[in-house]
């Protein structure tokens, strides 16, 4: 899906109200319905009970939006309360439209109209168990003043004992570069119209945004189409996830979905494997074989009961050995694809079996964990791969991989990760927040599911055996780390929403991914 400017988007707005003809009032209706939408979620999956809804408007466009929020809320049961940080009779066009039939609803408007009056509001009024931004949108530039400002101090004040959702963008954030100035909005969902604006996916921008969810408001597709939008950049939307999940055959049997290989654990850490093959099940893989130190496999077999589970020599430090290559090099291209990795340890035996896979493999292959960090200050030993290849590297791994610093990683992280691909030849994952993909050529992919509770250990090596589990089922290599990223962060945001993001862990992650994969295959 395309990132826009701020100009973009409202060409594309001009142009679907005037040549399309669909009239802005309706566009501003259909914005209106998904945020309720989106509101009516997250009381239902947060289970508040008896909640209030305190809708703060802007003026301009962003409070027709509100306004029209407020009325769709009403309907759906809800009980919206709406302040307007200015006067009514400052309210034009649309919005003034969708102001009246707000009132003709029987929804009463509060009039915040100065500084001082959000002052005092700050200091006496209870807030809503959510509280919807609808202040400034996407032409707004440089420091908010006057009652927005206050308005935008008084979600901020309550934000600690409310959920916030923001219309289109979070208030005081640039929708070009995600830079602030002055005071913001800290949003925990976004719900952005049409397409996703550069600066929510901008690094600064990532304390601002919270979840970002783009909204189908019916901007043709042609028009979307036609727009320049950024060459280098995009992002990762179920939309183009759609059409690489089909339908399974009736009389389909496990080999039809793949034999994934997963070669890692260690007598120090023998769970990251069970979670990677847990994972690669739960996403579709027909059979799943793991290759584990001798010693552990009474371990690791009681945590899979699926799962085969083979024991090879170790080293006395209890990793895998390279001994193990000459019984299995033979049998690896009986498989669809293989991981390496989550849990091995970085020995030496690590690197050379990681050397051998790369060389004689014509499968591919996902490196993760210690299979890249053993590499490290070595990226061109990878470039000479004999089969299509991913690496999921961390920023830390990144960093040590390719010579950079992690603040020079995270300073530019589409970039970093393009040139990474271009070095290795391969597909790569960076993760963190806003994860991106990408291959040798422009443009990345950038995820916008996923929050800060899934940095918890474990939930790498689910992603690992999620992405080996696509490449398995037949999925090319890039299709495969957008929809595993993805489908991972929705996972992530499910279960976050309904227990906290302090609650979430890996396994909880694995036993949520049939849901997340019902948002892009109905089967």
């Amino acid at each position: 899906m395309k990132l826009v400017t701020g100009d973009q988007m409202r060409e594309l707005d001009r142009r679907t109200i005037e040549e399309f003809g669909t009239p802005g009032a309706m566009l501003m209706d259909r914005a209106g319905s998904c945020v309720a939408d989106r509101v009516q979620r997250i009381v239902l999956s947060s289970g508040l009970a008896d909640p209030l809804v305190q809708l703060i408007a802007g003026r301009g466009n962003n409070g027709g939006d509100v306004f029209a929020a407020a009325h769709h809320l009403k309907d759906l049961g809800l009980a919206p309360e709406v302040i307007l940080a200015g006067s009514a009779d400052q309210v034009r066009g649309d919005a003034r439209t969708h102001l009246a039939r707000m009132q003709s609803a029987g929804i009463d408007l509060q009039e915040l109209a100065t500084l001082d009056h959000w002052k005092e509001a700050k200091e006496r009024m209870s807030p809503g168990d959510v509280i919807v931004d609808g202040l400034l949108g996407i032409g707004a530039k440089g420091r908010a003043r006057g009652p927005v400002a206050g308005a935008i101090a008084y979600i901020r004040h309550h934000a600690a004992s409310a959920l916030v959702v923001a219309v289109d963008i979070p208030s005081g954030l640039d929708a070009d570069t995600g830079r602030v100035e002055g005071e913001a909005v800290q949003a925990d969902v976004t719900v952005t119209m049409g397409l996703p604006k550069c600066g929510l996916v901008e690094s600064v921008a990532d304390d601002y945004v919270g979840d970002i969810e783009v909204a189908d408001i019916g901007f043709p597709d042609e028009y979307v189409e036609q727009m320049s939008a950024d060459p280098d950049r995009e992002v990762i939307h179920e939309t183009d996830l759609f059409p690489l999940f089909v339908r399974r055959n009736r009389g389909g049997h496990k080999g039809d979905y793949g034999h994934v290989l997963i070669l890692g654990g260690s007598r120090r850490y023998a769970g990251a494997v069970v979670l990677a093959a847990r994972a690669a099940m739960r996403s579709g893989a027909g059979l799943v074989t793991l290759l584990v130190p001798e010693s552990i496999v009474p371990i690791v077999s009681v945590g899979s009961p699926e799962i085969i589970v083979r024991g090879a020599p170790e080293t006395g430090e209890g990793s895998l050995s390279s001994e193990l290559w000459s019984e299995w090099k033979d049998a690896l291209n009986g498989y669809s694809a293989v991981l390496i990795g989550p849990g091995m340890t970085r020995h030496a035996e690590t690197r050379m079996l990681a050397d051998r896979l790369l060389a004689e493999s014509r499968i591919p292959v996902v490196m993760d964990a210690d299979a890249l960090s053993v590499f490290a200050g070595e990226a061109s030993a990878m470039t000479a791969a004999s089969c299509p290849l991913v690496v999921t590297p961390h920023p830390g791994e990144f960093s040590a991989l390719l010579g950079q610093t992690v603040a020079e990683v995270q300073a530019d992280r589409p970039r970093a990760a393009l040139r990474a691909a271009q070095t290795l030849g391969a597909i790569v994952v960076l993760k963190g927040s806003r994860t991106v993909v990408a291959r040798p050529e422009a443009p990345v992919h950038i995820n916008l599911s996923g929050n800060p509770g899934m940095a918890t250990a474990g939930t790498g090596d689910v992603l690992a055996g999620m992405l080996v589990s696509l490449l398995g089922q037949g999925f090319a290599p890039f299709d495969a780390a957008r929809a595993a990223v993805a489908l991972h962060g929705r996972a992530g945001d499910h279960v976050a929403w309904r227990q906290t993001q302090a609650g979430v862990i890996a396994s909880d992650l694995i036993e949520e991914l049939p849901y997340a994969f019902r948002s892009v295959c109905m089967r």
